[in-house]
């Protein structure tokens, strides 16, 4: 696997209480006091090598200045089988809830969403391995740790996956901007899957078609649109309403 970088106190913090992707080292300011000493505590207690660097030194190897005096280098996170995703829900005794992206390009957007899915109990992700971003450093430091904790797979047919969670007896919900059925209409309680199309051009023809509903989120404002990572979070947020307003 190759090796990457998380910079900045917040980002690297979460990655050290995630107990997910071993950090192989993290590169500190040295003389640096406050959030950066529990930085240095938390590495240790793990076992992870630390290093005192100057302001300089940590700029290179986070490749930006916006480190905030600390940079981890990680092992990349890795993808996981679209089956091993498939079984999260099972092993939980919980209803499926997935989330599925439609080339999604903007590395924040993808970081935000894993942010959003592991806050609603979402059990995996899934992303197209061509025209779609990855799981890089920029949607790492974004995710704030999700990217440790929710499992993404990459297919290369993105319609055929949406066959499969069908399959699995999970009816799949595509969101789209206009048309469709407002969200709190919809019954989400059992198995979900929402599919959200990328930035700009939505859902593809061919994605949009393999999906069971449409859902539209209603737009008051002049805006036609939420931003994917947005009503993603809108989204996700009305599946777990639904599930708990009765517990």
């Amino acid at each position: 696997m190759a090796e990457g970088r998380v910079y900045g106190r917040n980002p690297v913090l979460a990655l050290l209480r995630s107990g997910g992707r071993r950090a192989d080292e993290i590169a500190v300011l040295a003389g640096g006091r406050g959030p950066l000493g529990e930085v240095v505590a938390l590495a240790r207690r793990a076992g992870v090598k630390v290093s005192f660097r100057t302001r300089e030194q940590l700029t290179a190897i986070a490749g930006s200045p916006e480190h905030q005096g600390v940079v981890a280098r990680v092992t990349s996170a890795e993808y996981v089988d679209l089956e091993d995703l498939l079984a999260e829900p099972v092993q939980r005794s919980q209803p499926p809830f997935y989330v599925v992206l439609d080339q999604v390009q903007d590395p924040r957007n993808l970081g935000a969403i894993l942010r959003t899915a592991e806050a609603f109990g979402v059990h995996g992700v899934v992303i197209p391995k061509h025209h779609a971003v990855g799981l890089t450093d920029a949607a790492a430091r974004t995710a704030m740790g999700a990217i440790e904790r929710v499992p993404v797979a990459r297919t290369t047919n993105l319609v055929s996956a949406l066959e499969t969670i069908k399959e699995s007896g999970t009816w799949v919900y595509g969101a789209a901007a206009g048309e469709g059925v407002v969200p709190w209409a919809a019954d989400l309680r059992g198995p979900v899957c929402l599919v959200l199309g990328g930035e700009g051009e939505g859902l593809r023809p061919l994605v949009a078609r393999a999906c069971d509903v449409v859902l539209a989120i209603p737009m008051v404002g002049a805006a036609e649109s939420l931003n994917v990572a947005a009503a993603a979070a809108v989204l996700c947020y009305e599946v777990s309403r639904q599930r708990h307003q009765n517990t």
